[in-house]
């Protein structure tokens, strides 16, 4: 994602902490027992944090929906302008002054990962108000429009099961309204001081505006809540919304997504730029040196990161010579590649085969989890495919999470579009890497720690989060999974595009390299399909950053689990080892490291 105080504030969930699984903390203790008998060090941290958390749920109403917490359903939040900066800067700012007054050196080993956690998640929220990405508000990949299309369709993030919940939506309308009105401004403004998205950026999200910018308000996504109007309501409520409905989408919210789109395709393509990296802008270096400390949790440099890839990518192509030879292929690897592309042996006959493969595959991995873990979420999730205005850009396969209450159950989306370029041999890992022991398992045990204040089981720190989906990945010949040397190459092929993604994110965004330098690299050392690289390139450019989080988090946890393994010897439990992991929640990499190695030491 484009990264900056926009995206940044949207994830504030940086600040958080660990603790503990179930009713006992990481460290044992009793986490009701202990708030009894907090010291009053402990009882200022918690003040503070749930003030910040408070008051950031306040600023960020999607995303407070998104956790179950109704206050702000009416809102469609403002995130764009000079009001809402400073107001999101200031909650960062005073909460990391109250900090202050908290002394860590009294704190329990849980409230000092609270401790350590919240400080890196303010400080590092604060460093990114340097750069302004509100700016550059529109991309192909998270852009609000798609965001408030996909909520406004009805029966997720946004309910529509009460009269008022109908009216907090029209009400979330006037909201979005607002927001393209500021977005334009902004963008205006960039233009005049040359901080402008790449022309291909732009390029991909005009279309899906168009798909959006219908004229009949009947034909639009956001219409569906009305084709579902709960059958409790009464007669004139009916009447009175759908007459509302009708004249908010047909006068406000769709001539309003009409003038974003015109306005970037007769304007802003013109003032757009045709390179693609980050450090094009300017101050662009140090910006995109920020997103690489923001994405990883780690002090490496954009030059380290760049070769940590190249060994990577070395490393693992070795271990993929080993298997060619397994599958009975005499050439290179990127004639190996080249071969597996489109082969009809490896493409889902339809859609709906593609989709009844993960089902499967949900069993088959479900019955496998007690070998490796001794903790489970209660919550489930569903199989679903991608929504056709957003598909062409969108990844292979990505995850919602539920509610935490549980009513409304995690996503697993599967990109249908373009079926040969949806190999099935990449299967297991990508559901293990989304789904289960992945993204769905990870977020949902945090979510479910009822004991916990709330921004702690919200927490999304990049680098932990996905080095868990690609380390669950790795988990697959212990799951019982990769048992034919064709997944098992495909699970190298997942990681090797993994690694692949620090050269070329850092390549384009610190080294000069061009859109097609980077789609050349890809096809050189994956076996992905043309479409699937070509949106993986176009996400690096439109998300500084974010794709180095998936390898250096997971090279992290690997090697605590080595360390783990050396130092407990015999008494290694690979289930306890993984509570441990999971038992604090999202956290930064080195506040992990600390978690684990407090735990060996015990």
């Amino acid at each position: 994602m484009p990264v900056g105080r926009r995206r940044l504030l949207l994830a504030g969930l940086f600040a958080l902490a660990a603790g503990g699984c179930g009713k006992h903390g990481a460290d044992g203790s009793d986490p009701a027992a202990s708030a009894a008998d907090a010291s009053p060090d402990a009882q200022r941290l918690a003040a503070v944090v749930d003030s910040w958390y408070e008051r950031w749920l306040e600023l960020n109403p999607l995303d407070a929906s998104a956790q179950g917490d109704h206050r702000y359903d009416a809102r469609f939040g403002d995130y764009l302008s000079p009001t809402w900066l400073a107001d999101s800067l200031a909650n960062e700012q005073d909460s990391l002054e109250e900090l202050r007054a908290v002394d860590p050196a009294g704190l329990s080993d849980s409230d000092r990962i609270t401790f350590d956690a919240f400080k890196y998640g303010r400080e590092i929220a604060i460093e990114g108000y340097r750069y302004p990405a509100e700016l550059l508000p529109v991309d192909q990949l998270f852009g609000r429009p798609a965001q408030f299309a996909v909520i406004g369709a009805g029966g997720d993030v946004h309910p529509f099961v009460t009269v008022q919940d109908y009216d907090n939506f029209l009400a979330r309308m006037d909201g979005f309204v607002a927001w393209v009105e500021q977005a334009i401004n902004n963008m205006r403004s960039g233009a005049v001081k040359g901080v402008v998205q790449p022309r291909v950026v732009i390029e991909r999200a005009i279309p899906q505006l168009s798909a959006l910018a219908v004229e009949d308000p009947k034909e639009s996504v956001l219409w569906r809540p009305i084709l579902n109007l709960p059958p409790g309501l009464s007669v004139p409520d009916r009447q009175r919304i759908v007459t509302a409905w009708e004249r908010k989408l047909g006068e406000a919210v769709l001539p309003a997504i009409r003038r974003l789109r015109d306005y970037l395709e007769n304007d802003y393509l013109a003032h757009t730029r045709p390179s693609v990296g980050l450090s094009a802008l300017p101050n662009g270096a140090a910006w995109y040196a920020y997103c690489v400390r923001l994405h990883t949790t780690t002090s490496l440099t954009p030059q380290q990161v760049h070769e940590l890839g190249l060994s990577e990518v070395a490393r693992i192509r070795a271990a993929m010579e080993r298997l060619k030879t397994q599958v009975g292929h005499t050439g290179d690897l990127r004639s190996l590649f080249e071969k597996l592309r489109g082969d009809p042996r490896f493409v889902a006959s339809d859609v709906e085969a593609l989709l009844a493969g993960y089902r499967d595959l949900k069993s088959r991995v479900a019955s496998a989890m007690p070998r490796q873990f001794a903790i489970a979420p209660k919550a489930d999730f569903e199989i679903r495919p991608v929504e056709a205005f957003r598909e062409q850009s969108a990844a292979s396969a990505s995850y919602r999470p539920g509610s935490p209450d549980g009513k409304r159950p995690g996503v697993f989306y599967v990109n249908t579009w373009d079926l040969p370029s949806r190999p099935t041999y990449l299967m297991q890992a990508i559901y293990l890497h989304e789904a289960v022991p992945g993204h769905h398992f990870q977020v949902s045990l945090a979510q479910e720690m009822d004991e916990l204040p709330r921004f702690r089981r919200h927490a999304e720190f990049t680098a932990y989060d996905e080095g868990w989906g690609l380390y669950a990945e790795s988990l697959g010949r212990e799951l019982g999974l990769y048992d034919d040397p064709y997944s098992e190459l495909g699970a190298l092929m997942m990681e090797v595009w993994r690694a692949v993604r620090l050269v070329v994110d850092t390549g384009l965004h610190s080294q000069g390299w061009t859109r097609e330098q980077a789609i050349d690299y890809m096809r050189a050392n994956t076996s992905i399909g043309r479409a699937d690289i070509v949106a993986e390139v176009e996400r690096y450019i439109a998300q500084p950053g974010q794709a180095l989080a998936y390898k250096v988090g997971e090279i992290r946890i690997r090697a605590l689990r080595r360390e783990s393994e050396r130092t407990l010897g015999a008494r290694f439990d690979v289930r306890d080892f993984h509570t441990q992991v999971l038992a604090g929640g999202s956290l930064p990499l080195p506040v992990l490291e600390e978690q684990i190695r407090r735990w060996l030491a015990r």
